[in-house]
């Protein structure tokens, strides 16, 4: 699998369960409605889970811009891969949020 595909499917699973979640515990007629923070935070925890799980071997499961820019920054990621990661995470983002509204 491609690394920049790898970053955008990746993205998209954190952001389409994360949002998921958020959005399940506040729309009024969803099976959630009303439910604590610790479910918010556990629907986010699984969601980094799942996009890391799902892609870390192809491209590393940067699955955030900070992320890319940091490991940079520390000399272990190769600058020149850090537009194309963030365009792909950028692109995934959009995607998973689209899908959750």
């Amino acid at each position: 699998m491609n690394v920049y595909l790898a970053e955008f499917l990746g993205t998209a699973i954190l952001i389409l369960f994360g949002g998921g979640v958020c959005a399940n515990v506040n729309l009024k007629r969803s099976a959630a409605n009303g439910a604590d923070w610790i479910v918010i935070t556990a629907g986010w925890g699984l969601a980094v889970t799942m996009g890391v799980f799902a892609v870390g071997q192809f491209s590393g499961a940067h699955l955030n811009p900070a992320v890319s820019l940091a490991l940079a920054l520390d000399g272990s990621f190769d600058w020149s891969l850090v537009p194309g990661y963030i365009v792909a995470q950028m692109l995934g983002a959009i995607v998973g949020a689209t899908i959750v509204w």
